[in-house]
């Protein structure tokens, strides 16, 4: 068996979404499945070292995995050569300043999102990469989601027509900690930390729209801080200076419209914490993380108003629920294979930094939509 060993920088691992997703569910699961098989004699291994700046913290990851290499010097793993590709999970504003470095050490780059606050620095990010020569990804998981792989599915059959619109909601009630602790980390409320619910979403809406339906043409976008003091970590009440909720519209360059609503404050009364309703010509589906169900036209109800007698018609019961028809990973780990693999094999992957700044250019463009309360368009970033 021929084996592709490949030395991979771990860096901010020791969140909650890097050590969950990012190391346990992906890095570690590869390295004890015995790597990514590229054929039936040879395959890739990841060799990661995890960097962060709590010693403690990393020797605990190191223990619940097969991981047995930590560091808290950045600095000497950049500059060493077993190690080709830098990962970053750290908060968004330590991000720029790693990426660089990393980039101008020649090691390839993938990267959580958003990339950057900025859409300048964003679309720096990537070329500076571009420019290195590195090979370069950003994390975004959740278009191998089995809700979403589904629905692609029905797609490439022709399920729907000709799509008109698609509705999304999302969110949960996020606690505001003066009775119940939070379940999210207070800097997520903070503007000055880079928190946001625009920064956070709109970055996922910008790839999970490109890719499913098509190009962001212009945007309508109202953010809200509906909540205006929560408890930190410490138990210290603190204001709340970034926006917690959005309402966002998309006009695509096909004609589709999307709306989304994006809230921590909201109670959920629907199939999952996000859920998009796609209306076509021939048939409609609720999309889901996991789940989806459909409706075609022939299966399709004919309602008349009349609020005056009880609704004769049982709306849920016309959906049907798409069946299991494949195996799905972890959303991650299929993205993180198919990195190695680009990195290895030189293989296509598409979702690069510049996706990655799009992601951003959305949010920024949001943000000056919700405070100039009018439509805006989208410019080209140029490859």
């Amino acid at each position: 068996m021929k084996t592709h060993t490949v030395g991979i920088i771990m860096n901010g691992v020791t969140g909650r979404m890097g050590t969950n997703q990012h190391l346990i569910r992906s890095i570690d699961a590869i390295i004890k499945q015995g790597g990514v098989k590229i054929s039936p004699t040879e395959s890739i291994m990841p060799d990661p070292i995890l960097v962060g700046r709590n010693e403690i913290k990393l020797k605990e990851l190191c223990a619940r995995t097969s991981v047995f290499k930590w560091t808290t010097d950045l600095d000497s793993v950049m500059q060493d050569p077993a190690y080709t590709i830098y990962f970053d999970a750290q908060s968004t504003l330590r991000r720029f300043d790693a990426v660089k470095q990393a980039a101008e050490q020649g090691k390839h780059v993938y990267c959580e999102k958003p990339t950057a606050i900025t859409t300048k620095n964003a679309y720096a990010l990537y070329k500076i990469c571009r420019d290195a020569g590195v090979k370069n990804g950003v994390v975004q998981d959740k278009l191998w989601l089995p809700g979403l792989v589904k629905f692609m599915r029905l797609k490439e059959n022709g399920f729907f027509g000709d799509i008109l619109s698609v509705r999304g909601e999302f969110g949960y009630w996020v606690f505001e900690g003066h009775t119940i602790p939070a379940q999210r980390p207070s800097w997520n409320y903070r503007k000055e930390d880079g928190g946001g619910m625009i920064i956070d979403m709109l970055c996922h809406w910008r790839y999970v729209i490109d890719n499913l339906f098509g190009e962001v043409k212009k945007v309508s976008c109202l953010a809200a801080t509906h909540i205006p003091e929560r408890v930190d970590e410490q138990g210290q009440p603190y204001k709340c200076t970034a926006d917690d909720s959005a309402y966002s519209t998309f006009e695509l360059e096909n004609g589709i419209i999307c709306h989304f609503n994006s809230s921590w404050n909201v109670r959920v009364r629907r199939d999952d914490l996000l859920t998009m309703q796609v209306d076509g010509t021939r048939g409609s589906a609720i999309v889901g993380l996991r789940d989806v169900w459909i409706q075609h036209y022939g299966n399709t109800p004919k309602p008349v108003w009349n609020p005056d007698i009880a609704q004769p018609i049982d709306f849920f019961g016309g959906w049907a629920k798409v069946p299991e028809q494949e195996n799905y990973e972890n959303a991650f780990k299929v993205q993180w294979e198919l990195f190695l693999r680009h990195v290895v094999l030189d293989e296509p992957f598409r979702w690069t930094l510049l996706e990655g700044a799009k992601g951003v250019q959305l949010a920024e463009i949001g943000l000056e939509s919700s405070e100039k309360r009018r439509w805006l368009d989208l410019p080209e970033l140029a490859a």
